[in-house]
């Protein structure tokens, strides 16, 4: 590993903004779809080939349908696009993977298993535009620095540790509302978005949830699921430490207008979605923290720094405040094409004491964290074919 730099970690508490955008918002269901046909194409080219081959399927864009929602129904009018783009390897030799029909059926599955409310085979439209990567970087995929891969990109990668009270309130409350299996609520859709303000002590939640028309009757049943998410907000914001919080509620409602779907979805008429637009890769949109705009959901796991130092670099974050001594800790870590993915160009730590003594002090035990997490690389591949990291 190169010379780490170690410097000071400047703190500023007095304003903190985070945001997450739910399972069902178009931008999450394109870097879900994305990373899931990453996820099938590594199984894929493994049970065929034996290995992994090279891809990068980061490109997928959602284009919304028209909807008529209406209460106790609705129908969708015309349906939601979703093109799924990039670069993959065919295959080898004669044998070659049918690409369109795994992309295709990789995308309907997961809305299948994901999306309580949505006929995918009614609902939406699936294009396949996916073409075989470039000769140079087929070919540095498949080169080692000994057992090592090398490095696809130039690329960044940052992380933090650990997340604020209200970092872990605005998760937990959309992992609440999208329970997985039974729902909370089924009139709740999956396209939530849930944006935490604090000002010193004063801390307000906005929650945007999609309301199903088919299980409310009328205004009133819309008013009681909202007023139920609410309550739900108020209790897990005392759970995290805020005994008084200001909650809205889909904002955005009138007496002649509410948010009401007939999916669950803004996709099905409202917005659009893209890859990389929503969450990083701890889930959460922190503009007031260290953030990269790496689009991680969808590169292959063996070689793309983007991908693989956007964890790192959090992993780095998170075993050095397992220390006592060490409050806060931050993580930039740079690649440089070509190099072994475990030898980054460039690796920045910024650190906070809990007893403000000097971080020089940590430097070697940061430097031995973060040099255990460099050797950890080629481990992480199972890690993300398998699923247990998640990006958005």
């Amino acid at each position: 590993m190169r010379p780490l730099i170690v410097l000071p970690l400047q703190l500023s508490d007095a304003v903190e903004v985070v945001e997450r955008k739910g399972l069902g918002h178009p931008d999450t269901i394109c870097d879900a779809l994305a990373e899931n046909l990453s996820r099938t194409l590594c199984g894929e080219y493994r049970r065929r080939f034996g290995a992994i081959l090279h891809h990068n399927v980061d490109k997928a864009l959602l284009c919304g349908g028209s909807a008529a929602p209406a209460f106790g129904g609705g129908s969708v009018v015309a349906p939601i696009e979703i093109y799924l783009s990039g670069r993959a390897a065919v295959g080898a030799g004669s044998d070659a993977l049918p690409i369109a029909e795994i992309a295709i059926e990789s995308a309907r599955g997961w809305l299948k298993r994901n999306m309580h409310a949505l006929d995918t085979d009614r609902d939406v439209e699936i294009h396949e535009r996916i073409r075989p990567g470039s000769i140079d970087l087929q070919a540095l995929f498949s080169a080692r620095a000994g057992a090592v891969a090398r490095a696809n990109d130039t690329s960044i990668g940052v992380g933090y540790a650990p997340l604020s009270p209200l970092e872990r309130l605005v998760l937990a409350l959309e992992q609440r509302i999208n329970q997985p299996g039974e729902r909370p609520d089924p009139a709740w859709g999956e396209d939530v978005k849930v944006m935490g303000m604090r000002r010193g002590e004063a801390v307000g939640l906005t929650v945007a949830c999609a309301m199903i028309g088919r299980h409310l009757a009328h205004i009133d049943d819309y008013l009681a699921a909202k007023a139920r998410i609410a309550a739900l907000a108020r209790e897990l914001a005392a759970g995290h430490g805020f005994a008084d919080v200001d909650v809205t509620v889909n904002a955005a409602d009138t007496p002649e207008s509410v948010y009401l779907t007939v999916t669950g979805t803004s996709a099905e008429s409202g917005d659009d979605g893209e890859v990389g637009r929503g969450n990083r890769i701890n889930g959460l949109i922190t503009p007031g923290r260290p953030m990269s705009l790496e689009a991680a959901a969808g590169k292959n796991p063996v070689t793309h720094v983007g991908k693989i130092y956007s964890v790192v670099a959090r992993q780095v974050a998170e075993l050095l405040v397992r220390a006592p001594a060490i409050a806060r800790a931050e993580c930039l870590m740079v690649s440089q094409i070509g190099s072994p993915v475990t030898d980054p160009a460039l690796v920045q730590l910024k650190l906070a004491t809990a007893d403000a003594s000097p971080v020089e002090h940590f430097a070697e035990y940061a430097n031995d964290v973060t040099a255990d997490c460099l050797r950890g690389i080629p481990q992480l591949v199972e890690d993300f074919v398998s699923g247990t990291i998640t990006l958005y």
